[in-house]
C-alpha cells in the first residue's frame, strides 16, 4: 500500500496547537508533504497563504465557505434562494484557494430542518446541479476541482446530499471533470454499507477520499466497523492515485494516535 498517500486534516489533528497556523508546523514535522482543512475564513489570507508558503506542504483542500456560521449554515450550494449568497461563498473560497495553490474545493451543499428534507430535497438538488453548471467557468479558469460529498444525516441532520447515488447523478448530469465526487468512507459506511461494491462503483467519479473509523470517527486502526487493512488495499487494487485525507478524530494526542500508519504498512 505504499502507493498511498495520505494527507492531515488539520481541522481535526494536531489540535494539541490551538492555531491553525501552528497545526501547518505540526503536520510538517511529522512527515505530510499536504494538508486539508475545512474552514480557514477566519484566519486573514494573506497570513495563511504566508505561512503554508514557509512551511513547504501542499494544499490538498479546502471546504467552501459554510453560510452564517451562527445560524448553524452548513453550505449554500443546494438552498434555492441562496443563488447569489453562494456565489459570493464561492468567490471567496476560490481566492482562499488561489492564495494558497489549492486545487481541489469541497463545495458544500447545506441542509434543511430535518423534517423538511424528504419534501424538499428534490428542489434541493435541481439547485444544486444548476449552481455547479454555473461555477463552472469560474473552476474551469481556474484549474480548480470542485468536490461534493454526500454527509450522512447521524453527523450532520438535515444534510440535503445524503446519498451516493444521487452525487452520482449530478456528477453525469454536470458532465465535467471540474465536478467531482468525494468520497468519504465515514460517511459512505453509515449511508450504504457494502463498502467493496461502494469503492468500486463510485472511484471513476471521485476526486478525492476521506478516512475515518466508523462509528467514533477516530483513527483507522481504532475499534470499529470498519478493516481499513482491506479498503485501504481496496484502493491500491484499482490503482487510486490521488490523495486520502485523514479526516478523523484522535483518541489521544495525535502523533502517538498515528501509529496506524506503520501497523497497516502504509507509507505518507
Amino acid at each position: 500500500m505504499n502507493k498511498l498517500k495520505f494527507c492531515a486534516n488539520i481541522s481535526m489533528m494536531f489540535m494539541e496547537h490551538e492555531s491553525l497556523l501552528q497545526r501547518y508546523d505540526a503536520a510538517k514535522r511529522f512527515g505530510f508533504k499536504g494538508v486539508e482543512f475545512w474552514f480557514p475564513y477566519d484566519i486573514p489570507l494573506n497570513d495563511i497563504a504566508q505561512k503554508r508558503q514557509e512551511v513547504g506542504v501542499e494544499q490538498i483542500l479546502i471546504n467552501s465557505y459554510p453560510g452564517d456560521s451562527k445560524l448553524g449554515e452548513c453550505g449554500l450550494a443546494a438552498l434555492p434562494g441562496r443563488e447569489e449568497d453562494f456565489q459570493k461563498a464561492m468567490q471567496l473560497t476560490m481566492n482562499y484557494a488561489d492564495a494558497l495553490g489549492c486545487k481541489r474545493i469541497h463545495i458544500m451543499s447545506g441542509k434543511l430542518p430535518p423534517e423538511n428534507l424528504e419534501r424538499e430535497q428534490k428542489t434541493c438538488l435541481q439547485t444544486l446541479t444548476s449552481n455547479l453548471k454555473n461555477l463552472l467557468p469560474e473552476l474551469e479558469k481556474r484549474g480548480i476541482t470542485g468536490l461534493i460529498e454526500p454527509i450522512n444525516n447521524q453527523t450532520v441532520p438535515g444534510y440535503i446530499l445524503n446519498n451516493y447515488d444521487l452525487a452520482i447523478s449530478i456528477i453525469q448530469s454536470v458532465n465535467s471533470p471540474n465536478i467531482r465526487l468525494m468520497m468519504d468512507f465515514f460517511h459512505l459506511q453509515q449511508i450504504h454499507g457494502n463498502l467493496s461494491k461502494r469503492i468500486e462503483q463510485s472511484l471513476p467519479y471521485t476526486g478525492h477520499i476521506q478516512i475515518a473509523q466508523v462509528p467514533g470517527r477516530n483513527e483507522p486502526d481504532s475499534q470499529g466497523e470498519i478493516d481499513f487493512q482491506y479498503v485501504l488495499s481496496l484502493l491500491a487494487k484499482f490503482n487510486y492515485d490521488g490523495w486520502i485525507g485523514l479526516e478523523y478524530r484522535p483518541l489521544s494526542d495525535t502523533e502517538t494516535g498515528l501509529g496506524w500508519i506503520n501497523k497497516l504498512a502504509c507509507a505518507l
